[in-house]
């Protein structure tokens, strides 16, 4: 009994009432909650780290796209000086991949972000707060990659071109010469059809040969990449894109064949820090027709043809009519190929596709909008002349 009622005492001692159990465990919770901050405390932290870091890099990319804007000569100290790094470390990086990563980039970027919103449908500033992020990232790679070249001294004054209005006489002249290049190549059986991969090589060769002539295009090239899934270039009449967020010449392998020599050195002229569109189609005319590739050099005649002809016929008709008259049928076919592809995907979204990028042009300061892809001609025609007068000093 003693015992019994010794060992009841003790236990009495030890029991705890309600009132301070619950106490007890108040207490507990509220020195969790100050060691460990709560789960909501940790997000607010973070979209706040993400709207400052969103933040900054606005801040960046505008303090650069005002430089290049209003200091004179900046744009050209960046193209020569600090993009020619970034192609050598970021360029160098994507280029192992042998499949676009931007093209891989952006199905994987759409897919995660549906999943997110979804599955965080009910934190929607959370969502928006990492889409700022993703947006002003975005916007950062497309200045330090890019967008300030548009401010860069243009091509033709490196390479002692004298662009200046041209008679008709002078445009047909051109025309003709080009059309008598483009029969000879089809008398030879000449044609633009290439293996993608020696294409690909073919393209960086061409470019690096240039270069040799101009220095300014010299440098490391990556591979120009084909899109694996060309529609989303088709469906927007585009034949090729410089990516600057991978920093890479991507290009339509769907298109027909005599495009694409062309576009990939078209858009491997991106990469030497060119970005305006009719200087990027005249590097690309003279990367082809010097290339050590027939089939290269017939794409780059024909397109060159294209280009001409398309300006002589706002000028002069009858001549236009004559010249496509002379042209020969096999280049013909090629070029109604290249007409019956592009018909298949116009409609809507190429209207849109065209008024975008003809904003993107007027945005980056190329005033005449996609009009400025026609100036490639004046370029051909001072080139033209050039040859002209070199020829006539070597007799």
């Amino acid at each position: 009994m003693g015992e019994t009622i010794q060992q009841k005492s003790m236990n009495s001692g030890a029991e705890e009432n309600p009132a301070q159990r619950d106490a007890g465990v108040r207490a507990a919770e509220n020195e969790s909650a100050v060691i460990a901050p709560s789960g909501r405390g940790e997000r607010k932290k973070r979209e706040t780290r993400l709207l400052l870091a969103s933040g900054v890099l606005f801040a960046l990319s505008l303090l650069f796209q005002l430089l290049a804007r209003l200091v004179p000569g900046f744009g050209e100290w960046y193209a020569v000086t600090v993009y020619p790094v970034i192609v050598g470390t970021l360029g160098r990086i994507s280029g192992i991949f042998p499949f676009s990563v931007v093209e891989s980039a952006v199905y994987f970027l759409i897919a995660a972000a549906v999943w997110y919103t979804i599955t965080h449908i009910r934190r929607i500033k959370m969502v928006l707060v990492r889409a700022l992020f993703l947006l002003t990232g975005i916007f950062f790679l497309f200045t330090f990659n890019c967008g300030v070249n548009y401010y860069r001294k243009p091509f033709s004054s490196y390479s002692d071109l004298e662009v200046r209005k041209s008679s008709k006489d002078d445009l047909t002249e051109l025309c003709a010469a080009l059309t008598k290049t483009v029969n000879q190549y089809c008398e030879d059986g000449v044609g633009a059809a290439m293996d993608m991969k020696d294409a690909n090589r073919e393209g960086v060769a061409a470019m690096r040969r240039l270069g040799e002539q101009y220095p300014q295009l010299a440098g490391y090239y990556p591979r120009p990449k084909p899109l694996t899934w060309s529609y989303f270039f088709s469906v927007q009449q585009l034949c090729g894109q410089y990516s600057p967020f991978t920093v890479e010449a991507n290009y339509n392998r769907e298109m027909p064949d005599y495009n694409i020599p062309h576009t990939i050195c078209h858009e491997l002229s991106h990469l030497r820090g060119f970005m305006r569109e009719d200087e990027a189609n005249f590097i690309g005319y003279l990367a082809c027709i010097g290339s050590d590739s027939p089939s290269y050099r017939y794409s780059g005649y024909l397109t060159g043809w294209v280009y001409a002809t398309n300006a002589l016929a706002k000028t002069d008709m009858e001549s236009y009519l004559e010249l496509c008259g002379a042209l020969d049928e096999r280049a013909w076919v090629d070029l109604r190929g290249n007409n019956e592809f592009w018909a298949r995907y116009d409609g809507k979204a190429a209207e849109v596709s065209n008024q975008l990028n003809d904003t993107y042009l007027k945005i980056n300061s190329q005033v005449d909008g996609v009009k400025s892809y026609g100036r490639v001609v004046d370029l051909m025609l001072a080139y033209a002349r050039k040859q002209a007068d070199s020829l006539a000093g070597e007799q």
